[in-house]
C-alpha cells in the first residue's frame, strides 16, 4: 500500500498534536524554522547529513 508522503505527514502530526499536547508557539516555531531551513545555504548540509 502506497501512502502519499504529506498524507503520512499529516497523520503524524495529528496525532502527536492529540497524544502529547505541545504548546502551538512550539508547533509553530518548528514549522517555519523547518521551512526557511529548507530554502536556505544550509540546505545541502542537512540534505547530507540526513543521508
Amino acid at each position: 500500500m502506497d501512502v502519499p508522503l504529506w498524507f503520512a505527514l499529516i497523520i503524524v502530526g495529528w496525532l502527536g498534536i492529540k497524544l502529547m499536547r505541545p504548546p502551538i508557539w512550539l508547533v509553530a516555531v518548528l514549522l517555519l524554522g523547518g521551512y526557511l531551513l529548507a530554502d536556505s545555504l544550509l540546505a545541502p548540509v542537512i540534505d547530507t547529513a540526513v543521508k
